[in-house]
């Protein structure tokens, strides 16, 4: 192209306007392009935790069947995790040092 061509297609209105108006679209409006790679990126996470935790409800709930079916099962569940005991015994606790 020429530089008369350049210069005509920058003088002419429509072509100005309709490039100004894409500039406000893009950058300054309230939906501009900025926000919605924003909104796009979060409602990707909120459906990630969407899947995780339901993934986890579902492992939950197959414990607790589990838990409320199999007496041996719950026991094993409190003494891991509350260190429950029976009257006659002794919990003893240790605890592995990390090497730094």
């Amino acid at each position: 192209m020429t530089g008369k061509k350049i210069l005509k297609l920058l003088k002419n209105k429509y072509l100005l306007t309709f490039l100004g108006f894409g500039l406000w679209l893009l950058i300054f409006d309230q939906h501009n392009l900025v926000d919605r790679v924003k909104t796009r990126q979060h409602l990707k996470k909120l459906v990630q935790d969407t899947v995780y935790y339901h993934n986890r409800i579902i492992e939950d709930q197959r414990i607790i069947d589990q838990l409320k079916t199999d007496d041996y099962s719950l026991e094993k569940f409190a003494r891991e995790n509350y260190l429950m005991k029976a009257d006659d015994e002794d919990v003893f606790i240790i605890i592995k040092k990390e090497d730094n």
